[in-house]
């Protein structure tokens, strides 16, 4: 790079001593200036910068200056690449010639996917060492660009960006400041080693261990979670290896918190995206087979070639095994086949293989941050070969069944798979927009609405309103210290207290009414009569006649097809046997997909949980599942005590947002009773009924609730 150093210019013709960056920014601050890059091409002849010069004077001291930035940029070819194989997801190499000289770039396992011969351009951002006549270029040393076919697809760094999502307090809910998201591909070790332990909550990860780890002293292949110390030779010198079920074509895109207390997880999610699988027949009503039904819908060459390196692995085998014994034919066709498959795949679509997300974040719209993050990604970048042009994404997956977060990404349910999976296709272009609109069009059997709809549904509704009607209750009790121990006697003597009839009035001559479908949020003091108040609902609609459930005077009335369910802690519970969550939710309402939106709408979204048994939940999981359980019945008119009460307050919010979701949807008449504003604001009440002193007093849900 002597070539680039002149006298009259900033040394290599970049505007970067400490000196000059600071006269440039005190200069920009003080008057109106304006910042000019200026791109050169390295003429390799004579080593010299061919362009626009100038003193460093001129650009320091002009009255109204222009700053020169310029910026270096070599063209070559890559003449070589390495990948290690047992570190080849988060480092590579590469070399590249220009005009004879050996640009060596350190990169992460993205090396793979750029090949002998591959035409790219490197822009410097500093300037390389120089280690035995190869110039070499750290990970922020250089930017790096590849052609194909003419056009100039970006490679490094790696893409990201930053997005932005509300946060709330963990300790009042409330909104506290906007807080950034940052998705970028997975580049570090640490970063696989967090998809490894975020892989754990994926609904399809069915084996025990998710990880690969390999022991860099003795070699050993471990399984595990977590970075495991080797159980063979004892060394901590271990690394992650493979993220079990991904391909060698994976790529991985990280959603992070930017900014983040010590208690939050530093990654929220990641997406997992590989080449379209090679083949995709679909079912049709008949249960017979249309075979390729993708090339019948997009033009064929989006398609090919693929990523198929088990076709690749028979004709390699056919071919080594004339050479090499059989053993060491098949020992040599695994990496073979795949360097091949690597080099040869070209399509024009993507697929992602994986969404998966933290589930204390699921009910933020993480999963629909995550995917949107990475249609960008794959569009900008032409994820994962870097190669064709971008016209499609796809994805396979039982989960879009019971979760609509693809399909309100922009997703659309085109066809369910030989196997019956189904398959969602969302257009990167409008040229892939026409032809997915022509097929829905022209296709007899083409889906006629989405994938997934509410199961759950409408209840009937109340055929009338609840209505208390002059309504009392008091309480009676006699207090008589006979039979006490005598020094206890003595001790309440001492107070006046021998023997008295206590009555005291919880409710006075309440007169109101509950619509049907209202949600209304009931709160006081505690002893107020909250629960009283539920207790005598829960009594008219039952029929109970224990004094408790029955007013002292006045009269509840609830319509006639009332179907009540019920939850006052100690009192009423639902009843857990030894079945798991999800059998216990599917027993009540006798629908797979309402049992898993009602359970993902109580808060229990993760897909573990559903296979664990209630005595195996945390406090606040059970409550959850007892709100789940309680949906599960149906009802048309809900009544719930202390709701939320073991929660923290971002989940207890998180939690009333979607229980009142699915409340207004399906018509549900509900009395809750909280003691907790954050939780009255996130239900969002029609009306909010006072209990203090006696007295009941209904208001409108904006007089009390600040929605702010």
């Amino acid at each position: 790079m002597e070539g680039l150093r002149d006298e009259k210019t900033s040394e290599r013709g970049i505007l970067t001593e400490p000196s000059e960056r600071a006269i440039m920014r005190e200069a920009m601050d003080s008057r109106m200036s304006v910042v000019v890059t200026l791109t050169f091409m390295l003429d390799k002849s004579s080593m010299s910068l061919k362009g626009f010069s100038t003193t460093r004077e001129q650009l320091l001291n002009d009255p109204a200056p222009i700053f020169m930035v310029v910026l270096v940029i070599l063209r070559g070819k890559i003449v070589a690449g390495k990948v290690p194989r047992f570190k080849h997801r988060w480092f590579g190499i590469l070399d590249v010639d220009v005009g004879g000289e050996i640009y060596r770039l350190y990169m992460s396992g993205i090396a793979q996917w750029l090949v002998e011969g591959d035409e790219v351009e490197i822009h410097i951002k500093n300037p390389p060492r120089t280690v035995d006549g190869v110039r070499l270029l750290d990970f922020d040393d250089y930017e790096l660009y590849k052609f194909y076919k003419g056009e100039k697809v970006k490679v490094w760094p790696l893409w990201v960006k930053t997005y932005k999502a509300k946060r709330f307090s963990p300790l009042t809910g409330e909104l506290l400041y906007t807080y950034e998201i940052r998705a970028r591909e997975a580049t570090y070790e640490s970063d696989f080693e967090a998809i490894a332990e975020l892989e754990q909550y994926h609904y399809a990860s069915q084996k025990e261990k998710v990880a690969l780890w390999r022991c860099e002293k003795c070699g050993m292949i471990i399984e595990a979670n977590t970075r495991p110390p080797c159980p063979k030779c004892g060394s901590e010198k271990v690394h992650i290896l493979e993220i079990k079920g991904s391909t060698p074509a994976s790529r991985f895109l990280l959603l992070e918190l930017v900014k983040r207390e010590e208690y939050e997880p530093r990654v929220l999610a990641y997406v997992r995206i590989d080449p379209p699988i090679p083949l995709m027949h679909r079912r049709l009503p008949d249960g017979s087979v249309d075979k390729n039904i993708r090339e019948k819908v997009f033009p064929e060459d989006w398609l090919k070639p693929s990523f198929w390196p088990e076709k690749i692995m028979k004709e390699l085998y056919e071919e080594l095994k004339k050479k090499y014994p059989r053993k060491i034919a098949r020992s040599l066709l695994w990496e073979k086949a795949k360097e091949r498959a690597l080099r040869e795949s070209d399509t024009a679509g993507a697929r992602i293989a994986r969404v998966v997300v933290h589930p204390d974040y699921r009910s933020d719209g993480l999963g629909q941050l995550s995917v949107r993050a990475a249609l960008e990604w794959i569009a900008e970048r032409r994820i994962p070969e870097m190669r064709k042009k971008k016209h499609f994404v796809e994805t396979i997956a039982q989960m879009a069944r019971y979760n609509p977060f693809f399909e309100k990404v922009g997703f659309r349910f085109v066809w369910e798979t030989a196997s019956g999976r189904p398959v969602l296709i969302y257009p990167l272009t409008d040229e892939a927009a026409k032809y997915l609109d022509r097929y829905f069009r022209e296709d007899p059997h083409a889906p006629k609405g989405p994938l997934w709809r509410p199961s759950y549904g409408k209840v009937e509704p109340l055929s009338g309103p609840i209505v208390f009607r002059n309504v009392s209750k008091v309480f009676e009790s006699e207090l008589d210290i006979k039979g006490l121990p005598d020094d206890i006697q003595e001790l309440l003597k001492a107070f006046g207290v021998r023997h008295r009839v206590i009555q005291r009035p919880v409710l006075r001559n309440l007169n109101f009414e509950i619509r049907p479908g209202e949600l209304i949020a009931v709160v006081g003091a505690s002893g107020a009569g909250k629960t009283t108040l539920l207790r005598l609902i829960l009594g008219a609609a039952k029929g109970y006649w224990e004094e408790k459930y029955r007013p002292t005077s006045g009269e509840v009335k609830v319509p006639r097809n009332v179907r009540v369910s019920v939850l006052i802690p100690g009192e009423f519970e639902p009843s857990f046997g030894s079945e798991s969550i999800l059998e216990h939710v599917y027993r009540k309402i006798k629908d797979l997909n309402a049992a898993v939106e009602v359970l993902n709408r109580a808060g229990l979204s993760d897909a573990v949980l559903y296979r664990a048994r209630f005595s195996e939940l945390s406090t606040g999981q059970k409550e959850r599942a007892k709100i789940a359980s309680l949906l599960a019945e149906r009802p048309n008119l809900l009544l719930i005590d202390e709701f939320a009460a073991h929660l923290d307050t971002l989940t207890a919010m998180r939690v009333a947002r979607k229980v009142a979701e699915i409340i207004r949807e399906a018509g549900i008449t509900a009395v809750i009773i909280t003691h907790r504003p954050e939780v009255v604001k996130a239900l969002d009440p029609d009306r909010v009924l006072f209990v203090g002193y006696g007295t009941a007093v209904m208001k409108k849900s904006e007089e009390v609730v600040d929605k702010r």
